[in-house]
């Protein structure tokens, strides 16, 4: 998985948009008003950081140790940061990419939600 297919799998999901708030170089999906990813790089690597379960997110990074940590300069206990390099399976990454989106458009104003209706 890469930026690029993970690009084109989350922009597919309903509400999510594109947008570089904090750098051109540094892409951020959104869902509605809320980010759910962020696209990075991490040692010359890329990287992606999505919102997760606390308890999930703690069994994550103990059963992928250096390619999922707490999410960097995010909140550590809600967001990992998932080295993009082959480590962790395809379908486990699109399921943390479905899990993020979910997450996030739960917590957004229910006018909000209302418009947006996940698949």
């Amino acid at each position: 998985m890469d930026h690029y297919r993970l690009n084109n799998y989350a922009l597919n999901k309903p509400g999510t948009s594109r947008r570089y708030p904090f750098d051109p170089q540094l892409p951020v999906l959104f869902v509605g008003e809320k980010m759910f990813a962020l696209l990075g790089h991490t040692d010359g690597i890329q990287s992606v950081n999505l919102k997760g379960d606390p308890e999930q997110n703690w069994l994550l990074r103990e059963q992928y140790p250096g390619n999922i940590f707490p999410g960097y300069h995010m909140n550590k206990r809600h967001w990992n940061t998932v080295i993009l390099n082959g480590s962790v399976p395809d379908h486990i990454l699109l399921q943390l990419i479905d899990d993020s989106y979910l997450l996030v458009w739960r917590g957004l104003p229910k006018s909000e939600r209302e418009q947006i209706k996940p698949l």
